[in-house]
């Protein structure tokens, strides 16, 4: 029998612990498989059973409702492991019934008491015997929707109002898929040619359909370890977001400011393409994140990156009109996300979305002024929501006239045929994280 302390399906109900305590999935997962002995197929179970409970928390707590006779008096962690165990059964073939009886029964011996043990093999033999109920006994569309694809109700109701009926069960189908692994190439260093020759050793590697320098890898070995990033080849980004930077029209030697910049991801981006004569500020508000875009710089090498701890709603009158470009990547609900970060999906409000529309607008108010005559800025999400999107940009052009708005491009010319300047990506459009792209000259 597995040591159950060490098992992946116990660091599971850990893991999930913890996110429902605040931790951010990636972030949380990433620390407990590095501090773990798992060996790598234990690791991808762990990986599959964390994802899939919170891609399918909903539809999850939806099946076992009518096997938990009191869930508001149930320990949390119990309810977690019944997640798991459910998830299992009804989302991964190739694992048998049995073993995730045992191990689940188990579980709730080492971590409970007898009476707990009791309540998890009656339940889980209760499932089996009586199967999952049927999604046609909600008659509210939207609540069946979100239980069906397990997304909060309000996010479903916006995006059947936005989008339509047809749009929004796509996009619902899509971010219940797994998120690829990509990677852009710090074209500073090598050749494409040389990167992709060098990560095929370990990898099977695909060129990005929608960014230049992208590049999407299978699951493997990981990447952080892998001697292309650890010498700064590459760095680990989601392709939509390599949209933006390339959308810029950055030139040699221009001076961009990354108003909200950190981890750093476009900060290097744009570095690489203003190369060593031109030069990058970035900022964010806490110490700790400005680490984060300094330590990208330095591992690619990238000396034209200069940072610092600067709120972007705080008026800077030295820098008025010093910047050729200027991107300002949002705060946002991160909707677009729902797919890498799935928790994204139940913490969220509708009034989260509005207060972060009104904080767009202090930000882009106040760094309007910082923008050259002539110059361009950049605005950018990883969120699907019209508020914090097209409202954000109409809201601001009409109290800035000296702007006007240019049609987004990208080098591989993506969706050429739409109708709207800026560019919204969905998640079901290329299996990359939703965002919006919108791109403003200074005219006057």
């Amino acid at each position: 029998m597995t040591n159950q302390n060490n098992s992946a399906r116990n660091l599971a109900v850990d893991i999930l612990e913890k996110i429902d305590e605040g931790s951010f999935s990636n972030i949380q997962l990433n620390q407990d498989i590095k501090s773990s002995s798992l060996i790598d197929i234990d690791k991808n179970l762990l990986t599959e059973i964390v994802y899939g409970v919170l891609q399918h928390r909903l539809t999850l707590d939806f099946y076992l409702a009518d096997y938990i006779r009191k869930p508001e008096m149930t320990p949390r962690w119990v309810i977690n492991l019944l997640r798991t165990a459910v998830f299992q059964m009804e989302f991964l073939d190739r694992v048998p019934d049995f073993a995730i009886f045992n191990e689940s029964i188990e579980i709730a011996k080492l971590r409970g008491n007898d009476g707990i043990r009791k309540m998890v093999t009656g339940v889980l033999r209760s499932y089996q015997r009586n199967g999952k109920p049927s999604f046609d006994s909600i008659k509210n569309p939207v609540e069946k929707l979100s239980t069906q694809y397990s997304v909060a109700p309000w996010i479903v109701d916006q995006m059947l109002y936005e989008l339509g009926e047809e749009k929004c069960i796509s996009i619902l189908k899509s971010i219940n898929q797994p998120s690829h692994l990509a990677v852009r190439i710090n074209r500073w260093n090598k050749t494409h040619a040389d990167i992709i020759k060098d990560l095929e050793y370990e990898y099977t590697v695909t060129t990005s359909a929608i960014a230049k320098d992208g590049l999407r890898l299978s699951r493997g070995a990981s990447i952080s370890d892998t001697r292309s990033y650890i010498d700064g080849d590459l760095t680990v980004q989601d392709e939509s977001a390599m949209l933006v930077a390339e959308t810029m029209h950055l030139e040699k030697g221009q001076k961009v400011l990354d108003a909200c910049a950190a981890p750093g991801g476009k900060t290097t981006q744009i570095a690489a393409m203003i190369g060593e004569t031109g030069e990058v500020t970035g900022w964010d508000i806490y110490q700790k994140r400005v680490q984060l875009i300094q330590d990208n710089a330095q591992r690619m090498h990238l000396d034209n990156v200069k940072t610092e701890v600067q709120d972007a709603i705080t008026s800077r009158e030295d820098l008025d009109e010093s910047f050729d470009r200027i991107l300002v990547d949002a705060p946002c609900s991160g909707i677009g996300l729902m797919r890498r970060k799935p928790e994204i999906r139940y913490l969220k409000s509708k009034k989260d979305s509005s207060d972060l529309h009104q904080l767009q607008l202090k930000i882009l108010d106040n760094i309007a002024k910082m923008l050259k005559v002539g110059g361009a800025l950049t605005y950018s999400t990883c969120t699907i929501l019209r508020k914090e999107n097209q409202e954000t940009i109409e809201k601001f052009l009409a109290i800035h006239p000296e702007f006007e708005q240019l049609k987004v491009e990208t080098a591989k010319k993506i969706k050429q045929n739409r109708d709207e300047l800026s560019l919204n990506i969905y998640p079901d459009d290329f299996e990359s994280d939703g965002f919006f792209i919108a791109n403003l000259k200074k005219v006057k």
